[in-house]
């Protein structure tokens, strides 16, 4: 039973019955509905004051006339201060949502929205010949969740990673290799040998600034097709990918492109011959920009004073691929918030060209990461590389369950599941736009808004479903009439809901804290109520709504990419 539709052709008929013709529709009613943040206040309230321009009266009188007119809704309606509270019956309330979360199974919440259409997501995006870090963290996480969620909804989703392989720091890569560096070394010491190379480097470049001249003739020479710079780079990138692979197989992330930056060389030719062509181009200081001025922001360079090309340069190229090879819906840009400006320079200028389609482009914007107080830099050296942060998370949840469940089986398995959880769940649960502080003693807490707390949820449910077994019985779901069965209830009902904000805001935050929500009602429901009751109808009900949370919260855990744990 669709509640909201119910309770909206309600409101519909009882305006007509009132005051005639409202040019009121149920669609539009529907999507006014409100829900309380106080259950005492109704499971959805309609506010009046809408209406009362139209119909010339006070929200109060309003909402008094349409409660006394309403009658054929299956619970009670309120009218206060000027709000509809409809109060569903709490039997059939539970019998109807816990019944559609069963029958769709791992499917509830799913959709076609998105059929025939194709999201584009560009994250993760990292550095060759640096290895994968905490810094990478947000958009790698970020952006898996969202491509998860996509999937879900019925959209064709195309996961790109990005690499950083272009750029003047490639050049100070080689330089540094050539200086100071051996082919034996950086196959043995593998990309933390080539970090070391650039940071030595960056080092010395300050008390010898000439390094910064070799470093960009061995850029210009990548550039031009010089072999030796380019099977070096080319060298330099499958070690890096060979590093990232062993992370990316941890998260459980798979990635359809990693086309680079550098693919675009062959690509940006037309996109600037089409800027020159529509008059965008404009010289300043001997490098070509177009003057984006009217529009508030500096100049987008496309073009520096010695010819070569810019991030704005490949990425509008890069844009223009995207679309012409997958026709998308959306592009998404998982990126940090720094970038803000960046992305609003190329998004005009692709607006300036007349590609209607670059109005799908969106920028999906982040906060920082630091870890435990202290912030990142690759540059000086101080960074927390992801495979370490990952095992050592591993390995702290396996000490904690050797000490907490010394009987479980596959503790290692166990461990490696709450571990990656713990990390994606902390990097996911704040709004995206906010800072993240790596904490452990937070991030591995199984009490309170945490992977391993949603994790052990999972995993009490499932034990509970083990040991009552086979159920015969007819639900009473009368027995699901408390307080706490209906917060569950509720939870259940707005999932789908969710989902589909989630998606339109590209905001997985709201999945991850939904789980907080529901493993927190969930457990306030184990303790409180018997579900094992001797009363085999309750007992049914019981049952069946500790399998639809289950179910639901398995669905939100693999949504924002962590695994439900069948035993803790």
């Amino acid at each position: 039973m669709d509640f909201k539709a119910l309770i909206a052709g309600e409101i519909v008929s009882a305006l007509e019955v009132v005051y005639g013709e409202a040019g009121v529709t149920a669609e539009v009613v529907a999507g006014a509905l409100e829900l309380p943040p106080d259950p005492s206040m109704g499971d959805y309230a309609y506010p009046c004051f809408r209406l009362a321009k139209v119909l010339r009266k006070a929200p109060p009188m309003i909402s008094d006339a349409l409660a006394g007119a309403i009658d054929g809704f299956p619970g009670r309606v309120e009218s206060v201060k000027g709000y509809l509270n409809f109060y569903i019956d709490r039997a059939l309330y539970a019998g109807e949502v816990v019944g559609e979360v069963l029958a769709a199974g791992e499917q509830y919440g799913s959709g076609t929205d998105g059929a025939g259409k194709t999201v584009c997501l560009d994250y993760s995006s990292i550095n060759i010949a640096k290895r994968f870090h905490i810094g990478h963290l947000p958009s790698t996480i970020i952006g898996n969740a969202l491509r998860n969620i996509y999937d879900f909804l019925g959209y064709r989703t195309v996961s790109i990673n990005h690499l950083g392989d272009w750029g003047t720091q490639f050049g100070k890569m080689i330089a540094a290799y050539k200086l100071w560096g051996d082919r034996e070394t950086v196959e043995k010491g593998g990309v933390d040998e080539m970090v070391k190379l650039y940071v030595r480097f960056n080092a010395e470049a300050k008390e010898n600034p000439a390094l910064d001249d070799q470093g960009r003739a061995w850029f210009k020479a990548i550039e031009d097709g010089n072999e030796e710079a380019l099977a070096i780079f080319e060298w330099f990138k499958r070690v890096t990918l060979e590093d990232a692979a062993r992370v990316y197989e941890i998260l459980g992330i798979r990635f359809d492109s990693y086309a680079g930056e550098s693919f675009y060389n062959d690509k940006m030719g037309p996109v600037i011959d089409e800027l020159r062509e529509k008059g965008l181009l404009k010289k300043d200081q001997g490098a070509e920009i177009v003057d984006l001025e009217q529009w508030g922001m500096p100049p987008a360079i496309i073009l520096r004073s010695d010819g070569a090309t810019l991030y704005a340069t490949r990425d509008i190229a890069a844009a223009k691929y995207r679309h012409d090879t997958y026709d998308f819906a959306k592009c998404l840009y998982v990126v940090a918030y720094q970038q803000d400006l960046h992305f609003k320079q190329i998004f005009k200028v692709m607006e300036l060209l007349g590609w209607d389609w670059a109005k799908g482009c969106e920028h999906v914007n982040f906060g920082m990461v630091s870890y435990e107080g202290q912030t990142l830099s690759t540059r000086e050296g101080r960074i927390v590389y992801l495979e370490d942060l990952l095992n050592q998370s591993i390995a702290k949840a396996l000490e904690i369950i050797r000490e907490k469940s010394p009987d479980l089986e596959n503790k290692e398995e166990v461990a490696r599941q709450v571990g990656v959880g713990a990390v994606v769940y902390y990097g996911l649960y704040n709004n995206r736009i906010k800072d993240v502080d790596f904490w452990w003693d937070r991030a591995l807490n199984f009490d309170g808004e945490t992977g391993p707390y949603c994790q052990y949820t999972y995993a009490r449910a499932s034990s509970v479903l083990r040991k009552a077994g086979e159920v015969s019985a007819e639900p009473d779901y009368s027995a699901l009439s408390d307080a706490e069965a209906q917060d569950v209830v509720r939870l259940l009902e707005q999932f789908p809901a969710l989902v589909r904000e989630a998606a339109n805001r590209n905001e997985p935050s709201l999945i991850t804290r939904y789980t907080a929500e529901l493993s927190k009602a969930f457990n306030k429901f184990y303790y409180e109520r018997r579900i094992l009751d001797d009363d085999l109808g309750a007992r049914a009900a019981r049952i069946a709504l500790t399998k639809a949370a289950r179910q639901t919260l398995g669905t939100a855990l693999r949504l924002i990419g962590i695994a439900a744990t069948e035993r803790m």
